[in-house]
């Protein structure tokens, strides 16, 4: 009966505070105890008994009153941190505080006049404590942070006490070295503590307010100025902060640590509570919210190499004040980056578990959280991007990713997840390492809705690169330049494509160079520079093994010679963008299984209607995400200044588009063979407002500097030999064609290799502001319990229905 009745206290409380119009006095603690001291609710008791209208109408009508209820709730933090809290009482007046800060302080970031009410100082809170004058005194939300983060290294509250005693010599919050009491062994720490589902349920309500505290960044506008760093986050992460770095290590091994499969008993996570997976995900959003990092204007944190010493030294490198960023660009032991990519790709890989029984297995939600992780890793940390691509290891990070991107490519609220999956591929796909690694066979069957092939994981990429595009959703098109850019990077290097795979690049070919669908935008004729580009790499570089392609191209010859002879003639230009759709001839199928799917997948499923997703801004052009650099004779990559690029647009596709225009939302005719019925847009946004048409002029500028010399040359000795090879023997079996091309060579017979250029990622403030809005979007949709910020006036996004 107890509960109901502090419920109901609790319920009166709410509503005197709503009422009273006078001020209630803040040595009043008759009164403001009743909202902490005598009650034992629940987060979500919180939300239902504090009424988003009531908070508002507090703040609007008795603002003082709202005023001293947030100074009282952390003053009580403060109390708690001081004191150690070693009672039961204590400690539940800390967790009711947090809840109540965590539902109100939404909505004292909604309102501009309030944004500063926490970093205005209260009197008599001096900043080394004592009453010193008011300059000295620290501002609230200084005041907050330093509490809570003290209070999660608070002995038998938070962390096993190292002491077996009562409470008159338990320990002194003050003077415990809390980097002996990180929470999970893993970076910089040998010892696993006892699990302790208490103390990981008050981690968890510590943490969630924490964010709340960060989440003042949902509340502004996205702007291009990456300089406004949020003040929170900021102090947090400064050396004010004492657990910095304890603090830092136990976020990271918390994540890094957790099997949600456990012992592998099925239906276990049925049986018992898992109070660890909801402290991981906490873990994992404070964690990506405090390495919300502007790479591109400062001075990049990566390590030079000549660290030695512990996991992370103590002495100050040149790098960024954020200390959280800091210390993960300063992680440099071997262990260390097995331990976190080990982590890392358990986690991901575990939606994709297939067990015999159905639902057996836990499956995590938080693999966004993950992506954005790994990506900060990745960027922060150039030796940990290395280690990622020094071994196979890095396959079972694309595995996923590429389940991820098939599964999701028809679903209108997962545009996010797609667009940084598809960043995270191109960041690796920068690295040669990253090329040669994809020629490993793939074996592993992870059932997704592509068709069944033999091969390695470069003719995996290649055959979801090619589902995303033709049957993925409309507002995936500005996506089609970075798929494509992921391929010309990795073709140098694809020593053997399958049969699958090899017709897919060439029904992307014959779908982008249809004379509708290069004379509708501007910068359409990209995606076939693209892939000339793919195929001149491979047959420089890999001719040898790629009997597959070679064939592929010689019967899909056609495709290149009426490129080679595109019209450039208003008339033709007219004729191409009229032709309406007729029904384009398949790609013939050459394996007969090529329709089939793998066994055990789902077609990826649009979104259900009225599911809720949060808005991004617009990435920057490829040109903008990437810079050029060209691969020397002894494999090292020296970066190409863009003045030498001015001349020779053919090697730069998207000089065209470098203000980064919106793709004009058209699909060629034949990738929409599966979708007849799709609503087609306008044929192009530019031409029927009147700004853009196909010229002749234009037409020309382009298809001069289409690189066809070496497939034709290619085309010019091969063909002949394969027409003279089936006249003289009678073939139709193409098995016999494929062994002459393996055995044939163009030694000497080509034009000279051109050098191999590869687009590397490249960190702008572009990217950071979309990070940002991806970011704060993921959290807002998974809090949902309790919805901490639901209906609240968020300016970062917009809230919209599917």
């Amino acid at each position: 009966m107890g509960s109901a009745d502090s419920k109901l206290n609790f319920r009166k409380a709410v509503i005197q505070l709503t009422t009273k119009t006078q001020p209630v006095e803040a040595t009043d603690d008759a009164f403001w105890d009743q909202f902490w001291a005598d009650t034992a609710t629940s987060v979500q008791d919180v939300f239902a008994l504090v009424p988003a209208a009531e908070i508002r109408a507090v703040r609007e009508e008795s603002p003082s009153n709202l005023a001293t209820l947030c100074y009282k709730a952390v003053e009580k933090l403060v109390q708690g941190a001081e004191s150690g809290c070693h009672t039961e009482k204590e400690r539940q007046i800390i967790l009711n505080c947090c809840r109540l800060l965590t539902r109100i302080l939404p909505y004292i970031f909604e309102d501009p006049d309030w944004r500063g009410f926490f970093w205005s100082t209260v009197p008599g809170a001096g900043r080394g404590g004592g009453d010193e004058d008011d300059e000295n005194a620290r501002p609230l939300a200084e005041s907050l942070l330093l509490a809570v983060t003290d209070l999660l290294f608070c002995p038998d509250f938070t962390v096993q006490s190292h002491r077996r005693s009562t409470v008159d010599t338990a320990e002194d919050i003050h003077s415990i070295d809390s980097c002996e009491y990180i929470w999970e062994a893993g970076v910089g720490f040998a010892h696993s503590p006892q699990p302790n589902y208490i103390h990981d349920l008050n981690r968890t309500e510590l943490l969630k307010l924490l964010l709340t505290c960060f989440s003042e960044a949902m509340y502004l506008p996205p702007s291009s100025d990456s300089s406004n760093t949020n003040p929170w986050v900021q102090f947090f992460c400064s050396a004010e902060n004492r657990h910095a770095l304890p603090l830092f290590t136990s976020l990271l091994n918390v994540v890094c640590a957790y099997d949600p499969v456990g012992y592998g008993i099925p239906y276990n996570h049925l049986l018992f509570s898992d109070y660890r997976e909801p402290l991981v995900e906490e873990a994992a959003q404070v964690l990506i919210v405090t390495l919300d990092y502007d790479s591109s204007t400062s001075s990049s944190p990566t390590v030079d190499g000549t660290t030695t010493g512990t996991a992370m030294d103590d002495v100050d490198p040149p790098g960024p004040d954020n200390l959280f960023v800091n210390y993960l660009s300063r992680i440099h032991r071997e262990e260390d980056f097995q331990f976190i990519l080990k982590g890392v790709a358990r986690l991901l890989s575990n939606p994709l578990v297939q067990t015999y029984l159905p639902n057996s297995a836990k499956k995590i939600q938080f693999h966004q959280e993950l992506l954005v992780l790994f990506w900060k890793l990745c960027d922060f940390n150039k030796k940990f991007l290395f280690f990622v691509l020094k071994s196979s290891d890095v396959l079972d990070i694309l595995v996923p990713i590429l389940y991820f991107l098939n599964d999701a490519r028809a679903d209108q609220s997962r545009v996010g997840l797609m667009h940084i999956g598809v960043f995270i591929l191109l960041l690796l796909s920068g690295e040669r390492n990253f090329g040669v690694r994809l020629n490993k066979p793939y074996s592993v069957r992870v059932p997704m809705d592509i068709p069944v092939f033999t091969g390695t994981h470069a003719d995996l990429l290649i055959i979801v690169f090619h589902k995303i595009i033709t049957s993925g959703h409309q507002r995936l098109q500005p996506l089609f330049d970075c798929l494509l850019t992921i391929v010309v990077n990795v073709s140098p290097y694809l020593k053997s494509l399958s049969m699958v795979a090899a017709n897919k690049l060439l029904h992307l070919l014959e779908a982008f160079s249809t004379t509708w669908f290069l004379f509708s935008a501007v910068q359409n004729h990209h995606l076939v520079f693209f892939l000339l580009e793919v195929f001149n790499n491979i047959i420089q570089y890999q001719f040898d093994g790629n009997s597959n392609l070679v064939y592929a191209v010689i019967r899909k010859r056609n495709v290149f010679h009426q490129l080679a002879n595109l019209p450039t003639d208003s008339q033709a230009i007219q004729k191409g963008l009229q032709r309406k759709k007729r029904t384009p001839e398949p790609i013939s199928r050459t394996n007969s299984q090529e329709g089939v799917s793998m066994e055990g997948s789902r077609p990826a499923a649009p979104a259900e209607p009225g599911t809720l997703k949060t808005s991004l801004v617009a990435t920057p052009g490829i040109d903008k995400l990437t810079e050029k650099s060209q691969v020397s004779e002894d494999g090292t990559m020296r970066s190409l200044e863009p003045e030498s690029l001015q001349s020779s647009p053919e090697g730069n596709p998207s000089s065209a588009v470098s203000d980064g225009e919106p793709w004009s939302g058209v699909r060629p005719d034949n990738l929409e063979a599966s979708h007849p019925r799709r609503d087609r847009r306008r044929l192009s946004s530019a031409s029927s407002s009147g700004q853009w048409t196909p010229s002749p002029d234009w037409v020309m500028s382009w298809k001069s500097k289409l690189p066809l010399q070496t497939i034709m040359r290619l085309l010019q000795v091969l063909v002949p030999q394969v027409e003279k090879i089936c006249i003289d023997k009678g073939l139709t079996d193409e098995s016999e064609i494929l062994k002459f091309l393996q055995h044939g060579t163009l030694v000497g017979l080509l034009p000279v290799p051109h050098p191999i250029l590869i687009r590397k990622y490249q960190a702008n403030s572009g990217t950071a502001m979309w990070f940002r809005t991806y970011m704060w979007g993921v959290i807002y949709l998974r809090n949902v319990d309790p919805p901490i910020w639901y209906d609240t006036d968020v300016k970062l996004f917009e809230i919209q229905r599917v």
